[in-house]
């Protein structure tokens, strides 16, 4: 790797960790092609990227962000796993991890926030932004809903009273 493409890759990854909701560091322990390829494209449907990148190049991106402390980590063979969406990037490597023994989670950050091991499982087990929108609109439709169902309720009350009497004058 030449110097200009070093200088495109710091300027990619410091791209990236400005962008970033969650930086996520995990230590590859022998993961194969097929296996990181997968872990790949299931951060890609989630809407996450993971990067593998030398330490030393990622270490100069970071600095200048908020990602800073995270810098501490990049020790052995790690990569990178970032999301605008705060959960998704560490729910997808902790998910990852608990299947495959050769992805260990280091730690990472969400925003200012350093978050050790740990705290990386925990943002995992939160509700991800699009889970949550789901349960707000679900909470917004069901008071009209029950509107609605509460205006036609009367009607087929009658419409039953109604059927029962002309069952009981027709016999």
């Amino acid at each position: 790797m030449n110097r200009s493409e070093k200088t495109e890759t710091v300027a990619s990854l410091n791209a990236t960790f400005n962008e970033a909701a969650v930086v996520v560091v995990t230590r590859n322990l022998g993961l194969t092609v097929a296996q990181s390829t997968d872990l790949r494209l299931k951060m890609r449907d989630a809407g996450a990227s993971y990067k593998v990148a030398k330490n030393r190049l990622a270490k100069i991106a970071l600095e200048g962000t908020q990602y800073g402390a995270v810098a501490e980590l990049l020790t052995g063979p790690t990569a990178l796993a970032t999301s605008s969406d705060p959960v998704a990037a560490a729910k997808i490597a902790v998910e990852f991890a608990k299947t495959n023994d050769k992805l260990e989670i280091v730690g990472g950050a969400m925003g200012d926030t350093f978050l050790d091991v740990n705290g990386v499982k925990a943002l995992a087990s939160m509700p991800s932004l699009d889970e949550l929108r789901a349960t707000i609109v679900g909470l917004v439709q069901a008071p009209a809903t029950k509107i609605a169902q509460l205006s036609t309720a009367p009607a087929a009350k009658l419409a039953r009273v109604f059927g029962a009497y002309a069952a009981t004058e027709a016999a």
